[in-house]
């Protein structure tokens, strides 16, 4: 259990968060969520003590370790994976240095033999003579094979460093696991892996995540950071979210009666608690749910922005034909052979070889061309395209963000720029901002302002959820989930693929595969037998 009582914290005249009360407690998962800058990743590192609150305590249970996912992939390098990951119980690795240190000594003394006894004692009673096929077991689930356990960490790739990392906090069972983005750089596998982990977890999980699918898989509640307040609500982020429009719904009709109201409610909490898996977290989050009250959902006061996409012509019979294409890049052959034509209506989500998938797109648009093989674009197709690396859009632009946007526009009037500004949260002076000091979320934005201008039947999208806060993911996706046409693109965000595309294509380091199923029933197929 973790009390946080009056905590506060400013920097300088900003204030982040003020007078927090709240209780976490064992069996539950909390979801730390809150724009970018909220101070989410801040307020874990008040919990984990890193950071000192300007008032107020943080107070754990009587014996509680606290476990916390550490950041700098450097810190370990010297040492081996095993060692690594048992270093997450710090004491038990502090026992087990000072164990070898006794029994190496020539000159082996009583006093030596006592503490030596003391401190196997101690290492039993921390089950300590499991903690090699523990830590070996952890490291399994996430993927990284027994071959690579006794070899430095300096001598793994990045994603292996991030996976190591993760099996430390996870490692020894501890009562608290503080996560922030535990599931970044993760392959399929491991988060699935991970969300099984920490739906058995008995004790108190508090995380930070942008991936929407991972926080509704394990999330008993949410802790919403949003106008320096800090409040805990029950559910997962999607019963959030929807709980908060419904609220904010149920607020606008006054005609309705409270036995109404309170009807919906039930309704829509049914509908959340139907097909839960089975799971000690799962299970735990139904029976919240189902003592929720009129009074304890409310409208959120955050701000969403508005995607939507409209095209000046609907496609034709004959949309895209590629035909054996292949690209090599710097001597490695990355598109082999690839074939496919895009059908009415396709929304084909592409993933496996991020930079494959990148020169691909880039082909199409006629920004690279291939090595062998055709594309073909039906007359009727227009196409607008998002880019991974939007850096020469912005670098050393001195426009404001009217003039940015007027680059890309036929209609010219300031009025009408404002428009598509104002959709996306630059109003007012804020759209008087110069384009080269956007952070990575407003240049996304900005992006996303230029590509609904062009009204093209095709869209093209490289990781358009990147840089963005949840509230901007959730208006993307559904912005494009409503588009009445074509999509070809590629994302991390689970959620996002499995709400958009109902065709996805493969590209691996044997060809390509090509399959018109949603996501999660291609994971099922392909990754999980």
């Amino acid at each position: 259990m973790i009390n946080v009582n009056n905590v506060s914290l400013r920097y300088g005249a900003q204030k982040l968060f003020d007078d927090v009360n709240l209780t976490f407690t064992p069996g539950n998962c909390y979801g730390v969520i809150g724009a970018n800058g909220a101070g989410k990743s801040t307020f874990l590192k008040i919990l984990s003590g890193d950071i000192e609150a300007d008032t107020g305590d943080i107070t754990l249970g009587k014996n509680m370790r606290m476990s916390v996912l550490k950041q700098d992939h450097y810190e370990y390098d010297d040492f081996n994976v095993i060692q690594t990951v048992i270093m997450g119980n710090k004491r038990l690795y502090d026992i087990m240095i000072e164990k070898d240190a006794l029994y190496a000594k020539e000159d082996f003394t009583d006093e030596d033999g006592i503490k030596a006894s003391e401190l196997e004692g101690e290492f039993a009673e921390m089950d300590g003579w499991s903690a090699d096929s523990e830590a070996s077991s952890l490291l399994q689930g996430l993927g990284i094979p027994t071959s690579l356990h006794e070899k430095d960490v300096k001598d793994l790739t990045g994603n292996e460093k991030v996976k190591v990392l993760l099996a430390q906090a996870l490692f020894g069972k501890p009562g608290i696991l503080i996560l922030d983005e535990p599931t970044n750089h993760l392959d399929v596998k491991s988060i699935r892996w991970l969300q099984d982990f920490l739906g058995d977890f008995e004790g108190t999980v508090i995380v930070v995540s942008h991936d929407r699918h991972f926080l509704n898989e394990v999330c008993t509640h949410m802790v919403d950071i949003d106008f320096g307040k800090i409040k805990m609500f029950v559910g997962n982020y999607d019963f959030w979210y929807e709980s908060s429009q419904l609220a904010l719904s149920l607020m606008r009709d006054q005609n309705k009666k409270k036995e109404e109201k309170i009807k919906d409610l039930q309704n829509f909490i049914a509908r959340f608690s139907a097909n839960a898996s089975k799971s000690k977290q799962a299970t735990s989050r139904k029976k919240l749910l189902e003592k929720i009250t009129l009074d304890d959902i409310m409208p959120s006061s955050r701000r969403y922005p508005f995607v939507g996409f409209n095209m000046e012509r609907e496609v034709g019979n004959e949309i895209l034909t590629v035909e054996e294409l292949n690209k090599t890049v710097d001597g490695v052959h990355l598109i082999k052979n690839l074939s496919f034509r895009v059908n009415k209506y396709d929304k084909i989500a592409f993933i496996g070889d991020e930079l494959a998938i990148t020169h691909l797109f880039k082909i199409l648009i006629g920004e690279e061309n291939q090595d062998s093989g055709t594309f073909k674009w039906g007359q009727t197709i227009t196409t607008s395209y998002f880019p991974k690396d939007n850096s020469h859009f912005f670098e050393g632009v001195n426009l404001n963000l009217i003039d940015w946007l007027r680059q890309f526009s036929v209609e010219q009037s300031e009025i009408y720029l404002r428009g598509f500004l104002g959709r996306m949260l630059f109003s007012g002076e804020e759209a008087l901002k110069e384009a080269k000091v956007l952070s990575g979320g407003e240049k996304v934005r900005c992006m996303l302002s230029r590509m609904m201008l062009k009204d093209a039947n095709v869209l093209i999208l490289d990781q358009p959820t990147n840089h963005l806060d949840l509230e901007s993911i959730t208006a993307v996706n559904n912005g494009l989930r409503d588009f009445k046409s074509n999509l070809l693109f590629t994302s991390h965000d689970h959620q996002f693929i499995q709400t958009i595309a109902n065709r996805i294509i493969e590209i691996t380091k044997d060809g390509f595969r090509d399959r018109s199923m949603t996501y999660e029933e291609y994971i099922e197929e392909f990754y999980m037998k």
